[in-house]
């Protein structure tokens, strides 16, 4: 018989264990929750197979509850009722704060933002409640918005809350706005869900 073959037993509680060790280590808070998912339901049948009852019924609370968050944040994930999009002065001291708190990662997605606030520049902030999970910082030439930044906290980075500013166009076009043109060196665009059209490097999008 294979090592395998007699142990994989253990193979399956450890592996479990890890797992929901692993999902501890994840900051974005839907990445976790589906993480810890899987390994509590990995250690419920690892528990229920050598006969530990009261882990059973602890994994499969654990399971239910994680179940319910995964369904309430991917429900809200694109609800305007759940993010609140807040304009700003782009000297505004709580921008300059969260840019600041955020500066390394940010440098990471757009590495050829500049932070420094300029008269052409409009500022939105995006808000879950009280919390801020995105910013969008945009420069008007004319009637085109130039993205200068479009950033998610790492917590909400499952999810793309600028979307809610793309989406409500009128914001924009009381701004004199009709077209929003990308930064051609952003990591992870996610444009091509939201009505941009590809341009080169760039997306656009018509008001």
């Amino acid at each position: 018989m294979t090592w395998l073959a007699d142990h994989w037993l253990d193979v399956v509680g450890w592996g479990g264990s890890a797992l929901l060790v692993y999902s501890l280590l994840q900051a974005r808070v839907l990445r976790f929750r589906t993480l810890n998912l899987l390994g509590c339901l990995v250690l419920l049948v690892f528990n229920a197979l050598v006969g530990v009852w009261p882990m059973v019924g602890m994994n499969a609370v654990l399971a239910v509850i994680n179940v319910y968050w995964i369904v309430r944040l991917t429900r809200d994930r694109h609800d305007e009722a759940a993010f609140e999009v807040v304009e700003v002065r782009p000297e505004d001291a709580y921008l300059r704060h969260v840019l600041r708190t955020h500066a390394e990662d940010i440098r990471r997605f757009q590495p050829d933002f500049d932070p420094a606030p300029a008269g052409s520049q409009h500022a939105f902030v995006v808000l879950k409640g009280d919390e801020t999970v995105g910013i969008v910082v945009l420069r008007k030439d004319g009637d085109v918005a130039h993205v200068q930044l479009d950033y998610v906290t790492p917590r909400y980075r499952d999810f793309s809350p600028g979307e809610f500013l793309w989406r409500r166009s009128g914001v924009l076009r009381d701004l004199g706005l009709r077209h929003v043109l990308t930064p051609p060196g952003m990591v992870g665009a996610y444009y091509p869900h939201l009505g941009f059209r590809p341009n080169g490097r760039q997306f656009v999008l018509d008001l």
